[in-house]
């Protein structure tokens, strides 16, 4: 049986150096969104601590067992019986180097599946903004999926969203939908963002669902902001504008299907041949 519509919940935020604060935040927001009806609530990138100075940033960069922004997701998860994507979250490794980590949280509280960012954001913008995601950050290897409300939901993580060959890979497993939360630079988000999501939504014939930073932060930074979800045709079904923003969304299944009957490329996918090294 095919599944009804969804309603999602997209929290576009300004995420500043206090994590508890971040917190405080996201659970008014999840509140907010099992208050409207959504079944789930989706966060942006760092939507914990977002703080470019790495000396004040390391002492809340913290294994996921202390983190409180983790902590309190799951604790109003399980209030409210909503899903929460956290987006994801500075967390210290078993190793002690530092993940950019994604999150799935069930209505339960429980962690139905992680999802280590693989590609590093490192960067010289003709701006003069330069960031070098791998100073502080360890890539991961794994492609995640995993079953939610809104269907299959492949995990990705902003920079990611430049990279083909995980959206190939996600569109291959047959995701419903793929999650890129973000924190895009200005210049970046004006140039590549809507282009980069619409097209990332039409590659793998699913929805996505972007949840975005948007404003100028404490550690001075600006964010593009437009949290997005486009539908499998790449029209844009919500767009959060600037600044910080709590929307809605409606995830149709029909309408995947619908689009996958019209223009199967999934089906139609051949592999390229490699050139010689």
């Amino acid at each position: 049986m095919e599944r009804g519509p969804v309603k999602v919940a997209l929290f576009q935020m300004t995420s500043g150096i206090d994590p508890y604060a971040n917190a405080a935040a996201i659970v008014d927001a999840a509140r907010k969104a099992a208050g409207a009806g959504a079944a789930m609530l989706f966060t942006p990138e760092m939507c914990g601590l977002l703080d470019r100075n790495r000396a004040r940033a390391t002492p809340n960069i913290v294994p996921e067992s202390e983190n409180p922004v983790l902590a309190a997701a799951r604790d109003v998860a399980r209030q409210t019986g909503l899903w929460i994507d956290l987006g994801s979250l500075a967390v210290l490794r078993e190793d002690g180097k530092w993940a950019n980590r994604g999150f799935v949280i069930d209505a339960d509280g429980a962690i139905a599946a992680r999802y280590d960012k693989i590609h590093m954001f490192d960067v010289d913008l003709a701006t003069g903004e330069t960031w070098r995601e791998s100073a502080a950050y360890t890539p991961g290897e794994q492609v995640v999926t995993v079953d939610t409300p809104v269907g299959k939901l492949g995990l990705a993580i902003c920079y990611d969203v430049r990279f083909p060959a995980l959206f190939e890979e996600l569109g291959r497993r047959r995701c419903d939908a793929i999650r890129i939360p973000a924190a895009f630079t200005v210049p970046t988000g004006k140039a590549h963002w809507h282009l980069m999501q619409r097209a990332r939504a039409v590659e793998a014939s699913a929805w996505v669902i972007s949840a975005a930073q948007g404003g100028r932060h404490e550690d001075g930074r600006e964010t593009f902001g437009h949290s997005l979800v486009v539908d499998p045709w790449g029209e844009v079904a919500y767009d959060g504008g600037e600044g910080t923003s709590l929307g809605y969304a409606m995830i149709t299944p029909a309408r995947t299907g619908e689009v996958r009957a019209q223009l199967p490329s999934l089906a139609n996918k051949r592999e390229i041949p490699r050139s010689a090294p």
